[in-house]
């Protein structure tokens, strides 16, 4: 599924920023998450990757995309969620992350869903395997709720080692 590719510039999103944005839902474990649906570059099915010696345990490998080689990410394994299964409804979102294109492997992608100001809460300070620094706030859909991340700063976090520096 190819999604149309363009960027937002500017510092990290706040709730009132990301408001009317359009998110790409996605699972992982039993919660639900949410990432702007314009750093997504397209969704793919689950493929086997090469894997680098050396490389942490949640860089599965690398996956050779139309000629350019990009890092796949498995975020069960960077949040200790549990053993991650690989099945049918696995995929790969393929991010492009200022300038960068890596992938992102997540239990399923459910929908793309539009957010109003009055919909997007701020997130409670506590110790989730997120941190409180890469999350944008909560989504509440009906009795829905996403966990919006801010995946430009979980991607460009040190601990992630795929991104050297969002300023350049």
């Amino acid at each position: 599924m190819q999604v149309p590719s363009s960027t937002v510039t500017g510092g990290g999103p706040s709730g009132k920023d990301i408001a009317g944005h359009e998110f790409l839902a996605f699972t992982l474990g039993s919660e639900e998450y949410g990432i702007d649906i314009l750093k997504v570059q397209e969704i793919r099915g689950y493929e086997a990757v090469t894997r680098i010696a050396n490389a942490p345990e949640f860089i599965k490998g690398v996956i050779n995309l139309r000629g350019i080689i990009i890092p796949v990410v498995d975020m069960r394994i960077k949040f200790n969620l549990g053993t991650p299964v690989y099945d049918q409804f696995t995929v790969v979102i393929i991010l492009n992350i200022s300038g960068r294109v890596m992938g992102m492997v997540v239990d399923s992608v459910s929908d793309v869903t539009t957010l109003t100001p009055e919909q997007v809460k701020p997130a409670p300070e506590m110790g989730t395997a997120f941190g409180s620094d890469y999350l944008i706030g909560l989504g509440t859909i009906d009795e829905r709720m996403l966990i919006l991340v801010d995946i430009d700063k979980l991607m460009s976090s040190s601990d992630m080692g795929l991104i050297e520096s969002l300023a350049s």
